[in-house]
């Protein structure tokens, strides 16, 4: 039987497992030093050296960052739909409300113009997301931004090493949140990276993540345990010194499935921008997109192929967010979610499992077409 091909392939060897065993010997294993090494160590060499704070999750990283902003009830924050639900969850768990924006069909990530329209004078911020490892479109949202005076907050979740015109994202915004879920390009097996643009931002960041104290028993304000543990940092400490050389395999593993996938849309990477190729999505044409299913089955069973849909529901439509914010007319977000699906891309896969994908879709599309 042929062996199966996942979609996600987290890498995790004996020097997270050393890592681990020495912050286990320490007996710290809470939040302490490993925290702050990982918090210095991921600024100098992710986000050109602006300051990070270190949270327990993704999901947490984007509340904090919200609240430390100063985002709450009775504002708007301007938001992709399509994307995973942590980002408009994180609005509204603030109190505030998540305008549902389109995208660009070209990467996914916010349509600049379809987000002016959406500005209000209750608008506080707009939060693109890096989708699938590549970069918004910064400059134009930027511009929107300075226009209307809001703030911008990045996403950055999936983007670990991305750039737009040689600049790191997570260094355009108030704060850019890096999540350190397992399947993400690196991983500290559970967490968050925040970056942020000023040392007020950093302080209440790391008063919101410790109950709202930096001084034990002495609370400034009222806070969460969102914090980090050293166990996990180690991890993330080991990650981040072979996340550059796992970005340049999934660039060369994209740049092979670039040129000789048939039947369907390849990534888009825009002019000045660096991919990082989180995942490697592709586009169904409009007559192959109702037998996504049963192609993503084909491969799976026929081939060994394993894929993704990232995402099937748009956040607006989901029940979670039924009657949230103003009625959203969104037809590329709706597009996209019908029509796009993720095909393996990480750094573990061989020269024969890229073989295997390509004749695998190119031969499933080429037998679907009507």
């Amino acid at each position: 039987m042929t062996d199966f091909i996942p979609p996600a392939k987290p890498v995790i060897g004996d020097e997270e497992r050393a890592a681990v065993d020495r912050v286990l010997r320490s007996g710290m294993v809470a939040q302490g030093p490993e925290v702050a090494a990982f918090e210095e160590e991921f600024a100098r060499e992710l986000v050109d050296g602006r300051d990070c704070v270190a949270v327990n999750s993704g999901t947490s990283g984007l509340h904090l960052g919200l609240l430390a902003a100063g985002v709450g009830p009775g504002d708007e924050v301007i938001v992709p739909a399509f994307t995973f639900a942590a980002t408009g969850n994180s609005v509204a768990l603030t109190g505030a409300t998540p305008v549902f924006a389109d995208i660009d069909l070209d990467t996914y990530t916010l349509d600049p113009a379809h987000v002016e329209s959406l500005v209000t004078e209750r608008t506080k911020a707009i939060m693109p997301v890096h989708l699938y490892g590549h970069p918004a479109r910064m400059d134009e949202l930027a511009r929107i931004a300075e226009k209307h005076s809001l703030l911008v907050f990045e996403d950055a979740a999936q983007a670990h090493g991305a750039k737009l015109g040689g600049r790191s994202v997570g260094t355009f915004g108030t704060f850019g949140m890096f999540s350190l879920y397992p399947t993400k390009n690196m991983t500290s097996g559970e967490g968050g990276m925040v970056s942020v643009d000023s040392e007020e931002m950093r302080r209440r960041m790391r008063l919101l993540r410790n109950q709202g104290m930096e001084t034990q028993y002495q609370n400034e304000l009222i806070g969460f345990n969102n914090r980090m543990t050293d166990i996990h940092a180690a991890i993330g400490r080991v990650q981040l010194t072979r996340v550059g050389g796992w970005t340049a395999q999934r660039q060369e593993n994209a740049a092979y499935l670039d040129a000789h996938l048939q039947h369907v849309r390849t990534p888009v990477v825009l002019d000045g921008a660096e991919h990082v190729y989180h995942q490697y999505t592709v586009a169904l044409p409009e007559a192959l997109a109702p037998a996504r299913a049963s192609i993503l089955t084909r491969l799976k069973d026929e081939f060994g192929v394993g894929t993704g849909v990232y995402y099937p529901v748009p956040t607006n439509e989901l029940p979670s967010f039924a009657g949230t914010g103003p009625a959203a007319d969104l037809p590329n977000t709706r597009t996209a979610a019908a029509s796009v699906f993720s095909l393996p891309v990480h750094p573990s896969l061989t020269p024969s499992d890229l073989e295997r994908i390509v004749d695998a879709v190119n031969t499933v599309t080429e037998e679907a077409r009507p």
